[in-house]
């Protein structure tokens, strides 16, 4: 038997993953809502979508799915609507999966305490959370962490990652914040926001810092201790930073395997190789991964030798792990249904990452399990973000990391 499914949130990103979630083999049932009738109809009204989908699964309002007897639901909406919606799944009995980050607010603090409700209504509610975070499922962390498992980096020394995302790159950031604060619910944001800026709340770039750190800490296996940043404040008077604190922010982490991470959150620099959109770089004491390519010396113990390095580049090809035949064929004909039975799957959306997130989340769900990103997971890229920001307010004075515990064991 499959399980149910609620989709809520049907606009630009939601819609990306719709066809996903439905196409899955172990989900038998689809609900979808959305505040705007026209993005749930333009689902709904799908021929594809008929044999998971009842017409008495339409919903228009979170509190009506929250009262179906639906097995999960997917949030993707506002930012800072997240924690809260969440929270409400499950405590309405529905396992979660949330959109990133945890929650967007300009008060830190504010934000810590979500992710603490977060935690603990998992604990409360025996409920799963798992955060959509892409770049954990990005072909090169796959490839990292089956390395680290492996033992080939050795003892980590050294990681750096980013998120480069210039204000007006191609995905620019001013359309998409415009976007966000349209509509019935995105029109509430000016009244929800103002409390925050009458109080002088600015946020930075740090509010947002999954898609840097995700990747080196999955791969490691590390948490942060403490952490020392520096701030670029905006220059040229831009209105889009007129409520940051900081436009760009570097952080060196100190972890509690010993290693430093280096993380770069920008948001107005022209990025290149080697700082571009989000991506990370992991040095061990046997093996490296840079840039689309592993090192290694081959140096098990001291023995006096000389141990060059070689290296090799990896396709994504390579790093993917693959997803069962059934699961990416289902995929392929959701993501092209002209697709053709010879033709192989291809991932996409974030470098491939929203096929494995829609697979981990659906078999969590099925196996009853904890997923990957979990709710502990989510509190600490959230913490790390609060940390480096009231450092670089402080001229990079060394703080903590708040420490939310460690996920139960299965």
């Amino acid at each position: 038997m499959g399980i149910s499914l609620g989709l809520v949130g049907l606009g630009s990103f939601g819609s990306v993953f719709a066809r996903l979630f439905k196409s899955h083999p172990l989900v038998d049932r689809i609900a979808l809502c959305d505040a705007e009738v026209e993005k749930v109809r333009k689902f709904a009204d799908l021929p594809e979508f008929q044999d998971k989908l009842n017409q008495k699964d339409v919903f228009f309002s979170l509190d009506d799915i929250c009262q179906t007897d639906l097995d999960a639901i997917v949030i993707i909406t506002q930012p800072w609507l997240h924690a809260p919606q969440c929270i409400q799944a499950m405590e309405s009995g529905k396992h979660v999966y949330s959109a990133v980050p945890v929650i967007t607010l300009p008060d830190f603090s504010e934000v810590l305490d979500w992710c603490g409700r977060v935690i603990d209504c998992v604990q409360r509610t025996g409920k799963q959370y798992m955060l959509g975070e892409t770049t954990y499922y990005r072909p090169q962390t796959q490839f990292c962490r089956r390395q680290a498992a492996a033992g080939a980096f050795g003892d980590f020394v050294y990681a750096e990652g980013e998120y480069a995302h210039d204000v007006d790159s191609n995905c620019s950031l001013r359309q998409v914040n415009q976007m966000r604060q349209t509509g019935k619910i995105g029109e509430q944001y000016a009244a929800l926001v103002e409390p925050y800026r009458r109080r002088g709340c600015k946020t930075s770039p740090m509010s947002y810092p999954t898609h840097s750190v995700s990747g080196p800490l999955s791969v490691m296996g590390a948490k942060p201790l403490r952490v020392s940043a520096g701030g670029y404040r905006n220059r040229n008077q831009d209105p889009f930073f007129r409520h940051y604190e900081f436009s760009n922010l570097v952080a060196n982490y100190y972890l509690d395997n010993g290693a430093v991470l280096r993380i770069a959150e920008m948001r107005e620099i022209s990025d290149n190789i080697g700082l571009k959109d989000e991506d990370f770089r992991i040095f061990g004491t046997r093996g490296s991964y840079s840039c689309g390519n592993w090192c290694e010396n081959g140096r098990l113990v001291p023995d006096g030798a000389k141990h060059p390095n070689t290296c090799r580049a990896v396709t994504n090809a390579e790093m993917y792990e693959p997803l069962p035949k059934e699961v990416a064929s289902a995929f392929k004909y959701a993501l092209n249904p002209a697709a053709k039975p010879e033709d192989d799957f291809q991932p996409s959306g974030h470098g491939g990452s929203h096929p494995y997130l829609v697979h981990e989340f659906c078999c969590a769900v099925a196996e009853q399990r904890m997923p990957a990103i979990n709710a502990w997971d989510a509190a600490c890229y959230m913490a790390m973000g609060a940390a480096a920001h009231e450092s670089a307010l402080r001229d990079g004075e060394l703080l903590p990391v708040q420490d939310f515990g460690d996920a139960p064991s299965a």
